[in-house]
């Protein structure tokens, strides 16, 4: 080894740990993934209320995340160290705060601060009482200096969640079709909140580009944008391509040249799909399909509807580009088209499901006083037991909402590279017990990012993989950091 080389290997060992990006992604998770999933659920309203009101609703206000502490049988709380959760058998986690008001006739009734439960805490995160200590201290607290972190401990059990490869959202990608009536197909996961919207995009033998989402199956495309709010056929063509006039559109435009207006548009697909009301209904109900349920990622407000009517066009035209072998067909198995899912990301999918459950249950306790004609304090019907049990249930099991099983690991502790390998870990969500021989195989986008040997021998080759050691994972924050710079050097986006 060159005698430089040695004292650089330390230094960055003793400024990065190798299992920072999972670190980071739990961070992040309590810091902007919390409040964020309090914002998707803010406002509570019961559809049984009191007699005598108008009007009443509950309202999340604030959330956060304490410092990891026990309650002993006495009731008093102090400060508790992962050794001691690992002693006794308990787990190492932190009370959830949330402020909760009830508000009557919009006049605000009660406010208060409570617990909702308790959250496992990554060990070396910003939140463990283990973040920022050095070596001797380490030892006084009795913890390996060397231990990694990124773990953690639920009911005296090391726990490890596996990250996982999946495709990237809000991406559309084109193919050629194994099977079906249409040659390509475009696939775009739409991802907003707890939502996951699959839409596809086909053209059959007529030449139409047929869309399907949802309940919505194969209505025809430039229908679905006049629907949107782009009726004329000259701003649609221009939407799809400023400087080409394809014929594969000309075709579809000449189809629908009939409709004239967004809401002939809506009705037409409203039809299609088979609501039967009355027009005005159908219009309502179609609308808010649209909203809601189309591309969600780029908003779920009218005023997102232009938007979405854009990128519609754009998708039509990258669909003629890989039919027309102008451009080459997107290849999923690139590791430019995968996401990994870290901790946080896991944690978040977990929290925000079970604060559903939680807010559920809150509303059917409350709905069952005032059948009684009681008026209850919100503070004495939010169960902050059940959010734990749920959380501790879904770590100590590794059942994981959305029926994926596995992400939580007991950790391997059999030699030291051993518990570095688990804790790297990254498995596809693909079933094990089919060929996808294309997933298995080693991409050549996997230089410097995944280990090109350490994957099991038999069902599971290829589909569970490891980091490799020093591989660092960028966020999406990052990307924008890239734009930004890129916009400062004369970059200017498509459409400006």
């Amino acid at each position: 080894m060159h005698k430089f080389a040695k004292p650089l290997l330390q230094h960055y060992f003793e400024q990065n740990s190798l299992v920072e990006s999972d670190t980071a992604s739990f961070n992040e998770f309590i810091e902007k993934g919390l409040p964020q999933i309090i914002e998707e659920n803010k406002i509570i309203e019961p559809t049984i209320i009191p007699q005598n009101i108008d009007d009443f609703k509950i309202k999340l206000d604030k959330i956060w995340v304490g410092q990891p502490e026990i309650t002993e049988a006495d009731g008093s709380k102090r400060a508790i160290f992962p050794v001691e959760a690992r002693l006794r058998k308990i787990s190492y986690a932190a009370p959830v705060y949330i402020e909760v008001s009830a508000h009557i006739n919009d006049v605000q009734r009660e406010s208060f601060v409570t617990q909702i439960g308790n959250l496992p805490i990554m060990l070396k995160s910003k939140f463990c009482h283990l973040h920022g200590l050095n070596r001797e201290q380490l030892i006084e607290k009795g913890e390996d200096p060397d231990d990694p972190g990124g773990y953690f401990i639920v009911n005296g059990t090391e726990k490890v969640l596996i990250d996982i490869e999946d495709l990237a959202a809000n991406k559309l990608l084109v193919e050629e079709a194994n099977s079906g009536i249409s040659e390509y197909v475009g696939k775009i996961f739409s991802e907003h909140g707890n939502y996951k919207i699959p839409h596809q995009i086909e053209r059959l033998k007529d030449g139409i580009f047929y869309l399907s989402f949802t309940r919505v199956k194969r209505v025809p495309v430039i229908v679905m944008i006049k629907a949107l709010g782009m009726v004329k056929d000259e701003e649609i063509m221009r939407a799809v391509s400023k400087d080409q006039h394809y014929e594969e559109v000309l075709i579809n435009l000449f189809e629908f040249v009939d409709i004239k207006k967004d809401e002939d548009a809506v009705d037409y697909v409203a039809k299609k799909i088979g609501i039967t009301q009355t027009r005005e209904i159908r219009l309502e109900r179609m609308y808010e399909l649209l909203d809601k349920y189309l591309l969600p990622h780029l908003g779920t407000t009218p005023e997102a509807r232009a938007k979405k009517a854009y990128n519609l066009a754009k998708m039509i035209k990258r669909f003629i580009l890989v039919a027309n072998e102008t451009v080459p067909e997107d290849d999923k198995d690139h590791f430019m088209n995968k996401r990994l899912k870290l901790s946080g990301d896991l944690l978040a999918d977990l929290f925000r499901v079970n604060l559903k459950i939680l807010i559920g249950d809150l509303l059917y306790n409350f709905q069952r006083i005032v059948k009684r004609g009681k008026f209850p304090s919100i503070k004495v019907i939010i169960r902050d037991k059940l959010l734990t049990s749920r959380i501790y249930s879904s770590m100590a099991t590794g059942n994981w909402v959305g029926g994926r099983k596995g992400i939580s690991q007991r950790i391997q502790r059999i030699n030291f590279l051993n518990t570095l390998s688990h804790l790297q870990r990254v498995v596809s969500p693909l079933s094990s017990s089919q060929e996808n021989f294309a997933a298995r195989e080693l991409h050549s986008t996997h230089f410097g990012r995944l280990c090109p040997s350490e994957t099991p021998e038999g069902t599971n080759i290829g589909l569970r993989k490891n980091l490799a050691l020093l591989a660092h994972i960028s966020t999406s924050t990052e990307e924008q950091d890239v734009i930004k710079h890129l916009k400062s050097f004369g970059l200017h986006p498509a459409g400006d």
